[in-house]
């Protein structure tokens, strides 16, 4: 998704939930500072990674039941704690999107063993991001969800889950696969507000259907 796309929702998004533009900004120029005398996975790079077909993982409780029942097509894609299950079927994720709020350390082990991990970077998590950011020793990319900063780049995207389904359709993806995605009863992270889950799981289902482009298609069970 491009900025002239992606920068009126982006505004939308921070005046719902009350965030901060600065913070955002912030947050995006220390994940460009920790990912010096890293290996970056530039544009070309995920490119090459990302095939015309790819599996989108979400977190809802139904993923292992939907990778039963329906299996894996293409680039392998795990939005933050869906790299746990898939991991612990023996599958190796293409590429982990995540915020660094799941279970960074098995993230941390998949990027060793070659997923490419893509940090995304906003105003509540610049702890976690100078927690752990120095432990990834694979192949690393950043996100952000305002301008460019560095190599820290926007392909468009709120939560971790749309945000993949953004990188794979700006990449070329044209077939996607999407197992593990509930916009109607998120699993809740301890501590969350089920409430505001519900509004980003709005904003969620509105980025992966209501903006995807003509020539993709959405497989959904």
């Amino acid at each position: 998704m491009r900025w002239e796309e992606w920068g009126p929702l982006y505004r939308a998004i921070i005046e719902d939930f009350n965030y901060s533009r600065e913070k955002d900004a912030k947050a995006a120029e220390i994940l460009n500072a920790l990912l010096v005398n890293k290996r970056i996975c530039n544009d070309d790079c995920l490119r090459n990674h990302i095939g015309k077909e790819a599996t989108v993982c979400g977190g809802a409780s139904n993923l292992q039941e939907q990778l039963d029942e329906f299996g894996v097509n293409g680039t392998l894609i795990a939005a933050d704690n869906a790299a746990s299950v898939l991991l612990a079927n023996s599958s190796l994720p293409d590429l982990i999107v995540t915020d660094l709020d799941g279970n960074v350390r098995e993230q941390i082990m998949a990027n060793a063993e070659g997923a490419v991990v893509i940090v995304h970077a906003h105003g509540d998590n610049i702890p976690a991001l100078k927690e752990y950011v120095p432990h990834f020793n694979g192949i690393i990319s950043g996100t952000t969800q305002g301008r460019d900063v560095g190599v820290v780049r926007n392909y468009g995207g709120f939560t971790d889950g749309d945000r993949a389904v953004s990188i794979a359709r700006h990449f070329g993806a044209v077939r996607i696969r999407l197992l593990g995605f509930d916009f109607e009863d998120p699993a809740l992270k301890f501590g969350r507000d089920i409430e505001v889950k519900r509004r980003k799981l709005f904003w969620a289902r509105r980025l992966i259907f209501d903006h995807n482009p003509e020539n993709v298609v959405l497989w959904t069970p």
